[in-house]
């Protein structure tokens, strides 16, 4: 606690009077501080009581935001911050995982497991939520940004390595009937396919991705496209209904000729 308290009065000393007041070995000295108070107590990060207790104190010297992913990578059990919602019973954690404050990982009535692989990190006011047999499963070095909502009812939600989901994407793998002889309250899921996402692509803001799609390696989804059908590998997609464009490799074929000219 005395260590807490000196780097406190020492950050807010900064704070209040700008960087300036302190030299640069003192802020060098309180920098290794925090993260050797952060270290000591998420070695007993996790889920449980304890683990969510730990990562709230560790939480304490660091700054907030993205300030707080690198608290995942301080030891191999990452973190999970405590005002996170875990409410799942088949939650599965890689090494270096982070999980931001105001996540939501929810498992409905029969949901598959949800799957984090190594150095996830899934940012704040996320919603990853598994129902009716659906699972989720996301690659090694995958972020998932803030507000982003992954729904696997039925078929899986599969995300592949080193992918990036921009802030309030939307992933559902299933459909709602419209029976006109049923109210829209009952009527029944059904699906296509699972939802894939091949290792390397990149999702932007916004972007709506439903039943059945698969969108291959390294594509690129431009901000707010609606994706029904799948988007080959490689491929670059914007509208909706979202439509290949062009390749990224006819941008770097393009910027040869620029070159020459």
């Amino acid at each position: 606690m005395l260590a807490y308290w000196y780097f406190n009065k020492n950050l807010r000393r900064a704070g209040f009077h700008g960087r300036m007041s302190l030299s640069g070995s003192q802020i060098r000295r309180l920098r290794g501080l925090a993260r050797r108070w952060s270290r000591f107590w998420l070695r007993w990060g996790g889920t449980g009581l304890v683990g969510r207790l730990a990562s709230r104190f560790a939480a304490w010297t660091a700054p907030p935001h993205l300030g707080q992913v690198s608290l995942a990578y301080l030891t191999p059990r990452g973190y999970i911050d405590a005002d996170a919602t875990l409410y799942h019973s088949d939650l599965r954690l890689g090494q270096n995982v982070y999980v931001a404050p105001g996540v939501l990982i929810f498992e409905h009535g029969g949901g598959g497991a949800v799957t984090l692989a190594d150095k996830v990190a899934i940012h704040r006011g996320a919603v990853l939520e598994t129902g009716k047999a659906g699972y989720i499963s996301i690659g090694a070095e995958s972020s998932i940004h803030p507000g982003c909502q992954l729904k696997a009812y039925i078929e899986p939600i599969l995300i592949g390595e080193g992918v990036m989901i921009a802030a309030n994407a939307a992933l559902y793998s299933y459909d709602h009937g419209m029976d006109p002889d049923l109210p829209i309250r009952r009527q029944p899921i059904t699906a296509k396919a699972p939802i894939t996402i091949g290792n390397g692509a990149w999702i932007g803001t916004g972007v709506i991705i439903l039943s059945g799609v698969t969108i291959g390696d390294g594509a690129v989804v431009g901000a707010g496209s609606v994706v029904t059908r799948d988007i080959p590998a490689g491929a670059i997609a914007v509208g909706n209904p979202a439509r290949v464009i062009r390749y990224r490799k006819d941008l770097k074929l393009a910027g040869k000729v620029d070159e020459q000219q």
